[in-house]
């Protein structure tokens, strides 16, 4: 189970949190961090089990638990905006396979917005976050 949970955990963070996966890499912390997030789970995975409740399910309850600090994730927010809003950047970048990379970087030049604003999964949809991010990215892009 843990190897399952440490493999999803990966997954996710590939996906979801590049930033976070390059600077794991970059610190060869990977492990550690892996280690260390599932660890902090193997209890609740030890009361599921004694509850009889099917493996697929502890394995998903453990991955929302695992995954709760790492959304709502700035990356997918920034590369949605990016498609929608500057098609033609983003499919430059995509075509360059740069377009990890340049909204890694986008993230970095939004970051002081995001913390302003604030970021989460209650303030995604914030009308006053997506502007200054559309102005911060146009700025950019210039």
């Amino acid at each position: 189970m843990e190897n399952i949970l440490k493999e999803k955990l990966w997954l996710y963070i590939i996906h979801n949190n590049p930033d976070l996966m390059f600077t794991l890499q970059e610190k060869y912390g990977v492990a550690d961090y892996l280690n260390e997030k599932v660890n902090g789970v193997l209890a609740l995975v030890e009361d599921l089990n004694s509850d009889s409740i099917p493996t697929e399910i502890i394995e998903e309850i453990c991955l929302n638990v695992l995954t709760e600090e790492l959304k709502p994730s700035r990356f997918i927010y920034l590369r949605s905006l990016l498609s929608e809003e500057f098609k033609e950047a983003s499919t430059l970048f995509i075509d360059a396979g740069s377009l990890t990379s340049e909204v890694i970087y986008l993230m970095e030049i939004c970051k002081e917005i995001f913390e302003t604003i604030g970021f989460t999964k209650e303030s995604e949809n914030n009308p006053a976050l997506r502007t200054a991010l559309i102005n911060q990215i146009t700025e950019y892009l210039k």
